[in-house]
């Protein structure tokens, strides 16, 4: 029982030596009285550990004492200042009340003065920003926005410097309004390439250069991706070159700064857009009518020789020619002239029937070309209000925009139709009265042989 004591005891010193230290924990305790020695050591130790760290936060908690002391001493420091400087500033917004009345004092009828020199400067600079003059003068209205800054505000005045150049820059406007002038400056292309080039300033109208017109925004003179008619052109690059006299030169004075009738015009589809509007239908009704126009000129041109060739054949009956209708049915009737009336009579009807269909070639297309055109273009037309539909579905009926895809389609498409079938009924109507009268003459000339034949016999 003694030796299990022992063991218990030796194997909790071993266990508190490892917690302490690991050189320790590799000592092991031989005998009781080398247990008791190191346990006294450990406890001995522990003790002076105490000691050091009660000493350690002893001399903390003066070091913090001593903080807060100071804090509490800034802090007052603090609230004094705080006193002294809203003491202060008390006094210093009496003293601005009274110079600003003061101010106001003076300034007298100035301040009326300045509210309309902030008016004019504010319109001054809207219009310098989209102003022509602007190309060739950029910046110019920089010092304006310094200028209504000062009058609005109650601690600058603005010098007389400032005021007259503000009289200065209206009056140059006015007066560049008036001009025409070349200078140079940078043009931006529409495939966004830049060059530096002549541009020349028709008041405060229109750019051009190198015979186009030329449009001003944001600071930048960008070439018009549309230009106007040929003829527009050619005079801007005759006011280009001239040095004196009087230029016919187009102008569009229309809008702020000018220009905004053009920028419209040149914004109208040409008739190949106008076409893709139509969209895959209208294509089909152009291809439809084209081929109608062509074959309709075709037989036209066909059925005129052919009548040239008939009415040349009846001045000369008694030679028939076989390079036209007449002259083959003529030698028909010259090969059987002596059979018998009812046998004659079958002969050329069956040379007439052979006639006919070269003579009414293509009549039955362009009948069913100016029916189906309009069919077209009322299927073009179904066709550009569904999408129209779908628009308002999709986006809503609040922005035109997005249905005027369908009703562009819708319209031009009925359009297309139409000027695609009455051309068509008029030739058809045309080329049937040809073909018509060519088979009349071959009609009256059969029954006018069997008529000598049964005459002679």
């Amino acid at each position: 029982m003694k030796m299990k004591f022992v063991k218990s005891c030796l194997m909790l010193a071993a266990a508190g030596l490892l917690s302490t230290s690991f050189a320790v924990a590799q000592e092991k305790a031989q005998t009781l009285d080398q247990l008791l020695d190191m346990v006294k050591k450990s406890q001995i130790s522990e003790s002076a550990e105490h000691k050091q760290r009660e000493a350690e936060f002893a001399r903390d908690k003066a070091n913090q004492a001593n903080l807060l002391a100071q804090a509490k001493a800034t802090r007052q420091a603090e609230e004094n200042r705080s006193q002294a400087l809203e003491k202060k500033y008390a006094e210093q917004q009496l003293l601005v009340t009274q110079k600003r009345a003061q101010l106001n004092e003076r300034l007298g009828s100035m301040r009326e003065l300045f509210g309309h020199l902030t008016s004019t400067a504010g319109d001054l600079r809207a219009t310098l920003e989209t102003s022509l003059v602007s190309a060739q003068y950029p910046n110019r209205g920089d010092f304006l926005d310094a200028l209504i800054e000062k009058m609005n505000g109650s601690t600058q005045l603005p010098d007389i410097e400032e005021i007259e150049r503000l009289w200065y820059e209206v009056q140059r406007e006015m007066v560049e309004t008036g001009r025409v002038v070349k200078f140079n400056g940078t043009v931006i292309k529409p495939n966004g390439e830049q060059s530096q080039q002549e541009i020349v300033r028709i008041g405060a109208y229109n750019l051009v250069s190198n015979g186009t017109y030329l449009s001003y925004n944001s600071g930048k003179i960008e070439e018009l991706g549309r230009q106007p008619a040929s003829d527009m052109l050619s005079a801007a690059s005759a006011l280009q070159n001239a040095s004196t006299g009087v230029v016919d030169v187009g102008i569009d004075p229309t809008g702020p700064v000018g220009g905004q009738l053009l920028a419209a015009l040149i914004q109208k589809p040409n008739l190949r857009e106008y076409l893709d509007q139509g969209g895959s239908v209208g294509w089909v009704i152009v291809y439809v009518g084209i081929f109608g126009i062509l074959l309709g000129v075709w037989r036209m041109i066909v059925l005129f020789g052919m009548s040239a060739k008939v009415n040349s054949q009846l001045k000369n009956p008694a030679n028939p020619s076989a390079n036209n209708p007449l002259g083959r049915v003529l030698k028909v009737a010259q090969e059987n002239k002596n059979v018998d009336v009812e046998t004659l009579e079958l002969k050329l009807e069956e040379a007439v029937l052979k006639e006919r269909p070269s003579i009414e070639s293509g009549l039955a297309i362009l009948k069913i070309i100016a029916a189906v055109a309009p069919l077209l273009g009322l299927l073009g037309t179904v066709t550009g209000m569904i999408t129209t539909f779908q628009a308002i579905t999709i986006f809503g009926a609040g922005d035109p925009k997005n249905m005027a895809g369908g009703i562009s389609a819708a319209l031009i498409t009925t359009v297309q139709g139409l000027l695609v079938a009455i051309p068509m009924v008029l030739m058809h109507t045309f080329v049937n009265g040809r073909a018509k009268s060519v088979i009349h003459v071959l009609d009256e000339q059969t029954t006018g042989i069997i008529a000598e034949n049964t005459e002679r016999k």
